[in-house]
């Protein structure tokens, strides 16, 4: 995957361990995720299967859980989990620096 812009979508401390919190930034929505490891991912925020927002969902491990219709996805790697969602999440490159987490948009 090609790295694009970093942009700063937040700090390490916004975002508790298995937890995740939404970042919009021109025009996208993008859900933020640190592990249990106290490692950050970002995927789009919005789901493959129906428009809701991922950030509304549940974290369990390494798997974010769909409020909508439950669909879920590996949220490190995007892969769906099974039905109904059966499209891959698109997944962004992260680094952190200086207690802020920066994503490629």
């Amino acid at each position: 995957m090609s790295e694009g812009n970093w942009v700063e979508a937040c700090g390490t401390d916004d975002v508790e361990p298995e937890d995740i919190i939404r970042f919009d930034h021109d025009g996208q929505s993008y859900a933020i995720y640190r592990s249990p490891d106290d490692e950050y991912f970002a995927t789009s925020d919005i789901c493959t299967h129906e428009h809701a927002h991922l950030s509304d969902g549940l974290v369990m491990d390494d798997v974010i859980e769909c409020p909508k219709h439950n669909g879920r996805f590996n949220y490190k790697t995007g892969a769906p989990l099974g039905a109904p969602v059966c499209v891959n999440l698109r997944t962004f490159p992260v680094k952190v620096e200086g207690g802020k987490v920066f994503i490629a948009v």
